[in-house]
């Protein structure tokens, strides 16, 4: 894939993430909402597949696994039957194939170009974006099947509050006015903050200060 297909490809992937973030955060739960967040999950990870100029054969598995998320949402949305828990598991599961695409892609790019160009910022952008939607997915997921409430305080796990909570760890702004109820909620939260403070201040910081350069400081 060629520089311009690349940037286009990240570009048109961090679009995608981010309306996924806002229907998420803004659109009112229900059927249709459900049903356009799993065609944006499915389509952010066929975009990260595509940018990252993965094999045809992981491509042909990526959209299998998009049409089916998408399919079981319509069906729900249409006849039910199916938990909101494993539905949210679901989500989970397509966007964790996103992040090491991403991944997989901006590394392959900085090795090709010895330089990091606007893709590569892109690129890790979107990554940072991912991360925060499939620990929103994971936290409501757990809410749902593991029988007692992820929140403490009564407050409920909505996928709007769920992605708030998420993102506030992840950039470890932490609020405060979500607080995981359970150890197992607990030490998620810690290794989303560890991995968000983290990422931020080698990747990103990385990719940024080099942007345009002749070549990676330091390699």
């Amino acid at each position: 894939m060629d520089a311009r297909a690349a940037k286009q490809g990240y570009g048109l992937l961090l679009i995608t993430t981010v309306l996924g973030i806002a229907v998420q955060g803004i659109a009112a739960p229900g059927g249709l909402q459900r049903v356009v967040v799993a065609a944006l999950a499915g389509a952010s990870v066929l975009l990260a597949f595509r940018a990252a100029n993965l094999p045809p054969r992981a491509m042909r598995v990526a959209a299998t696994l998009a049409v089916a998320i998408v399919a079981i949402a319509v069906v729900r949305a249409v006849a039910g039957g199916i938990g909101e828990g494993a539905a949210r598991a679901m989500n989970a599961a397509l966007i964790a194939f996103g992040p090491p695409a991403v991944a997989i892609g901006v590394v392959r790019e900085l090795r090709a170009t010895g330089r990091v160009r606007l893709e590569a910022v892109l690129g890790v952008l979107s990554l940072y974006m991912l991360l925060g939607m499939l620990f929103a997915f994971v936290y409501g997921a757990i809410d749902e099947i593991g029988g007692e409430p992820f929140f403490d305080g009564h407050q409920l796990a909505t996928v709007s509050q769920c992605l708030y909570f998420s993102f506030t760890t992840l950039t470890t702004v932490g609020y405060g006015d979500f607080i995981a109820r359970t150890d197992l909620g607990h030490t998620l939260a810690v290794f989303e903050a560890l991995l968000g403070q983290i990422y931020l201040v080698t990747v990103v910081s990385l990719i940024v200060s080099n942007l345009g350069g002749d070549r990676l400081r330091g390699s």
